[in-house]
C-alpha cells in the first residue's frame, strides 16, 4: 500500500463542490438582487438630476470637491468622494453611476438574510433577503446614482453586527452609513429598543454620535439651502407611512419575539420621527429612510417562512402582478422626476452656432452640466461663475441689469424651463429672465421633454 506522504495535504474540493455547499439562503437573496438590479439598469438611456449632480461633482478633481463641501452638499460628501474613485478607475457612464448602488442592495440583501438567520432559522432568512430584494423601493435605488442603496447596506450589516455583539465593527459600519447620509443615525433609536440595556451598545452609540458631530454640524448650516425645497410631509406621505406600518404591524402578530424587537422599530421609527420632526423643519424624503424595508421584509419573511395555511402565499402572488408591473414601470425614463439626457438631446437637435442658453430657474443648469460637450458649444449669458470657481453645485449668475443687457445682445436664445404649473421664482434676475423674453423675443418653439421645456426664442423676425 502506497504511504501518504508526510507533507501532502488533502485534496481541495473543486469550485463546484464548495459552491454547493453554499447555504441557499446566503447565496440567492443577493443574486436575486443583483440580477434585478442589472435588469434595466441603464434606464433607456435617461439620467435624472440628482444623479446628475453625482456625476458633475464625482468629475471635479478631489480639492474642488472639498471646496464644495464646505458650502453645500456636505451630507453626500462621501458618497461624492466614493463616486470620484470609482470614475477615476473607469468612467463607464451610466453603468459606472449606479452599479455601486446595485452591487449595494445585493449585500443589503445579504444582510437582512443575515439578521433573519440569526433570529428565525435558514427558511426565513432566504424569504426575507429574497422580500427585500423584491420591494420595489428597493429596486428604485438600486438603480440610482446616489448614496441611498449603500446607506441601506451599511444598515443592514450594523443590525447584524449588533446581535453578535460586535460592538467595534458595530460602530464602524453604522458610522459608514452615517457619513455616507447622516439620517442613517435614526436607526440609532431602533437598535435601542433591543440593545439599549447592552453597555457595548451604549458606549458605540456614543462613539457614532461624537464622530458624527462635524458633519452634522457643517450640514445643519447648510440644511436651508440643501432642504430648502422641501414641504412639510403631504398627506400621501402620511398615507405610505400608515399603509407600512399598519403592514408591519400584522406581519409581527406571532413571529418571534426578538425579531419584532429588532424589526418593528426599525420600520416605524426612523420614517415616523423624521416625519414629525418636518412638521417643524421639513426634511423628509422617503428614500432618506430607505433602510427602514429591511425591517418589513424581514417579518414578511418570517410570516412566510411559518405559513401553515395557503393564504400568505397566496397574498405574495397576488403582490407580485403589481410589483411586476411597478418594477418594469422603475426603468423607464418616466419613473423619475426628469430626464437631463433627453433635455440635453433636446437642445442638441435646435442649438445652431453662436446660440445663446438661458436656465429659468438657474438651478436647471444641471441638465447641461452632465453634457458638458454640448454645454460648451451655448453661451451661458447669465453665467457670472461656472459650479466649479464658485465651488457651488449650479454656479452663480450674474446680477440683472447685466443678464438683461446679455439677453439683448444675443440673436437667439434657447430657454431651459420647468414644466407648466410649476411655481415661478420671484427673484429679480428670474423676474428680469422671463420678462426680457416675453417682450423682446418671438417665441419659434416650445418643446415639452421629460420633466421639462426647451424653448426657441428669436430677436423679432429670425424664428425663420
Amino acid at each position: 500500500m502506497e504511504s501518504a506522504h508526510p507533507f501532502r495535504h488533502p485534496s481541495r474540493p473543486n469550485a463546484e463542490a464548495a459552491i454547493s455547499r453554499i447555504a441557499p439562503w446566503r447565496l440567492l437573496p443577493p443574486l436575486l438582487a443583483a440580477v434585478l438590479g442589472l435588469w434595466g439598469l441603464e434606464r433607456g438611456g435617461s439620467m435624472w438630476r440628482d444623479e446628475s449632480v453625482t456625476w458633475q461633482v464625482a468629475h471635479r478633481p478631489l480639492g474642488a470637491i472639498g471646496e464644495l463641501l464646505g458650502r453645500v452638499d456636505a451630507v453626500h460628501g462621501l458618497h461624492y468622494a466614493l463616486m470620484h474613485g470609482v470614475f477615476q478607475a473607469w468612467d463607464g457612464g451610466l453603468w459606472a453611476l449606479r452599479l455601486p448602488s446595485v452591487a449595494a442592495t445585493a449585500l443589503a440583501a445579504a444582510g437582512v438574510a443575515a439578521v433573519a438567520h440569526r433570529l428565525a432559522g435558514e427558511r426565513a432568512a432566504l424569504l426575507a433577503g429574497c422580500v427585500y430584494a423584491v420591494l420595489p423601493p428597493v429596486q428604485m435605488y438600486a438603480q440610482e446614482g446616489r448614496s441611498y442603496a449603500l446607506v441601506a447596506a451599511a444598515v443592514a450589516w450594523a443590525t447584524y453586527l449588533m446581535l453578535r455583539e460586535r460592538w467595534p465593527a458595530y460602530a464602524a459600519v453604522l458610522l459608514l452609513g452615517c457619513w455616507l447620509h447622516e439620517f442613517a443615525a435614526l436607526a440609532l433609536l431602533a437598535h435601542a429598543f433591543t440593545a439599549w440595556r447592552t453597555r457595548g451598545w451604549r458606549l458605540s452609540a456614543a462613539v457614532v454620535a461624537v464622530l458624527l458631530l462635524p458633519l452634522g454640524v457643517v450640514s445643519a448650516r447648510q440644511a436651508e439651502q440643501q432642504l430648502g425645497w422641501l414641504g412639510r410631509p403631504s398627506w400621501q406621505d402620511w398615507v405610505a407611512y400608515a399603509v407600512v406600518g399598519g403592514a408591519a404591524l400584522l406581519l409581527a402578530r406571532d413571529a418571534p419575539r426578538d425579531l419584532v424587537r429588532v424589526a418593528l422599530p426599525l420600520v416605524l421609527l426612523p420614517p415616523g420621527v423624521l416625519m414629525v420632526i418636518s412638521l417643524i423643519n421639513p426634511w423628509y424624503v422617503d428614500r432618506y429612510v430607505l433602510y427602514a424595508l429591511s425591517g418589513l421584509a424581514l417579518l414578511a419573511g418570517v410570516r412566510l417562512a411559518r405559513a401553515r395555511g395557503g393564504w400568505p402565499w397566496l397574498l405574495a402572488a397576488a403582490l407580485l402582478v403589481p410589483f411586476g408591473i411597478w418594477s418594469v414601470w422603475l426603468r423607464t425614463p418616466e419613473s423619475r422626476k426628469d430626464d437631463v439626457l433627453a433635455v440635453a438631446a433636446a437642445v442638441r437637435e435646435r442649438a445652431r452656432p453662436g446660440d445663446a442658453v438661458v436656465f429659468m430657474p438657474a438651478r436647471r443648469r444641471e441638465w447641461l452640466l452632465s453634457s458638458p460637450e454640448l454645454y460648451g458649444e451655448l453661451r451661458d449669458v447669465a453665467l457670472d461663475r461656472t459650479p466649479a470657481a464658485s465651488h457651488s453645485l449650479q454656479g452663480t449668475e450674474l446680477p440683472p441689469d447685466r443678464i438683461r443687457a446679455a439677453l439683448l445682445a444675443s440673436p437667439r436664445v434657447i430657454a431651459l424651463m420647468d414644466p407648466v404649473g410649476q411655481p415661478l421664482d420671484p427673484y429679480p434676475r428670474e423676474v428680469v429672465k422671463r420678462e426680457e423674453l416675453a417682450a423682446r423675443f418671438d417665441l419659434c418653439s416650445m418643446t415639452g421633454v421629460r420633466g421639462a421645456r426647451v424653448a426657441v426664442y428669436a430677436r423679432p423676425g429670425g424664428c425663420g
